[in-house]
């Protein structure tokens, strides 16, 4: 792979994404919602049903007596699952069809998180993540895919921005839903069972036909790491951040002592500012060198986390939810500036391909990071949890340093745009901000051949 990224006229100038100036309310993006209303309300509660879920089990592992570092076990099995999933699933689905992969993945999903409170055992709970984990990367393969079939030029990067809000929304949201009984009762399961069964109905009634499933296409890890090293640390770094937080923030909100309203509105907190604070780093890496931004919000995360720490010193819960927010705000987006990064030193041809690789080493990272955080709060007690955080942000923004001595910074008016992504999604997702980077460095290409043409004539 080339060392630097395709060549690009030097007159080129960067022009806002049009997810960013295209108003919601144009008619392109109305027709685009109309046809997708029923996709949003499906990814809505399988969202809603992923957030209740994890945290749900964090909560009642620790009431069930399940130690540190077997509730890390279990928690890891959903990662794992995920990544097999990745794998396997599109396969089934070019075979069967959407539709009857995504009613089949539901209902095993559904049955996975109510074996959990018929039987309290660790090792079938490790199983039942396993299988959840493996099922909804099924589920975000056939929405995710579906939803692309569904994006135009026009549309494209309005419905990704949607997609992620609804994303981090119902993950957000469904936090809240921990309130409506107590963790030890049968209640919240069957919720959750209920809130992924429903996710059939909408899916059922979509008007979208279902696209042909392509091949995905891979980069190997190590032809990606030549390209762009920070981009593949990076992925891996906040995918394994991101893993400790989904596995093990509920474990750690219960140790620490907070009741269920407490610790819902601590979880829901970083996923709130993980959508706030999104655009504006976008906007930021955008106008100057990324790997700067990269490695200033690495270094602020880090710093947040251990901002939380003081914050539970002091006894504060709002504080706390402040220091847990901006976390968020800045943990989250580092998986979108990694792509980005990655992108700048890719072929157009290359984008999508390397997609499918970033998701990988960003799931790898997080099968280690329930494990990790579990054993940081084994070794130094609860406070471990917000120090194997900061420990491993610190080490992306050190290792971005690092590359930063290696290789010139790459000039403003050739890095590509910064799109909003999530570590929660599949394969697909990620392809789908892939395309959407592509169109967008295809029309700055066509504007700057415009340019030097009307400067010729």
């Amino acid at each position: 792979m080339p060392e630097n990224r395709r060549e690009i006229p030097a007159r080129l100038t960067l022009t806002p994404s049009p997810a960013l100036v295209t108003p919601i309310r144009s008619p392109i993006m109305f027709k685009a919602l109309l046809s997708t209303w029923t996709l949003f309300t499906g990814i809505a509660m399988i969202m809603l049903g992923n957030g209740l879920q994890g945290s749900l089990l964090g909560v009642r592992a620790s009431m069930e007596g399940f130690s540190t570092t077997t509730t890390g076990f279990i928690m890891t099995g959903y990662f794992v699952g995920f990544l097999g999933g990745s794998v396997l699933v599109p396969r089934w689905v070019r075979n069967v069809g959407h539709i009857r992969v995504f009613a089949a993945l539901a209902s095993l999903a559904s049955v996975a998180i109510l074996a959990h409170a018929v039987f309290i055992n660790a090792t079938l709970w490790t199983l039942m993540r396993l299988m959840t984990g493996f099922c909804y990367a099924g589920l975000y393969i056939v929405a995710e895919s579906w939803l692309n079939e569904s994006a135009s030029n026009e549309n494209r990067g309005q419905l990704l921005s949607l997609y992620m809000i609804v994303t981090y929304g119902g993950l957000a949201l469904g936090q809240l839903l921990l309130n409506l009984s107590p963790p030890d009762s049968f209640v919240l399961f069957v919720v959750t069972s209920a809130l992924i069964s429903l996710a059939l109905v909408p899916m059922s009634l979509s008007i979208i036909s279902a696209p042909p499933l392509p091949a995905p296409r891979f980069i190997s890890p190590l032809e990606l790491y030549r390209a762009s090293p920070l981009g593949v640390v990076g992925a891996t770094g906040v995918g394994m951040a991101n893993g400790a937080w989904l596995g093990m923030g509920a474990v750690y909100a219960t140790q620490l002592g907070l009741g269920v309203n407490q610790v819902a509105l601590f979880l829901m907190s970083n996923y709130i500012g993980a959508v706030l604070l999104q655009w504006p780093i976008g906007w930021l890496s955008d106008r100057f060198d990324r790997r700067w931004i990269l490695t200033l919000v690495a270094f602020v995360a880090a710093g947040c986390a251990l901002a939380a720490l003081v914050a539970v010193r002091s006894g504060n819960p709002w504080l706390l939810y402040l220091s847990v927010g901006l976390l968020g705000g800045t943990m989250s987006p580092l998986y979108s500036l990694a792509i980005a990064h990655t992108n700048d030193f890719l072929d157009r041809d290359q984008m999508v391909a390397a997609s499918g690789t970033l998701v990988m080493v960003g799931g790898v990272g997080a099968s280690f990071g329930p494990t990790v955080a579990s054993t940081a709060m084994n070794t130094l007690g609860t406070d471990g949890f917000f120090y194997g955080l900061a420990t491993i942000l610190t080490g992306i923004g050190t290792f971005a340093l690092y590359r930063m001595t290696r290789r010139s910074a790459m000039p403003l008016e050739e890095q590509g745009h910064y799109l909003p992504d999530t570590p929660y999604s599949s394969t697909y997702a990620t392809e789908y901000v892939a395309e959407e980077a592509v169109e967008w460095s295809e029309q700055q290409a066509e504007a700057a051949a415009d340019e030097a043409a009307s400067g010729t004539a």
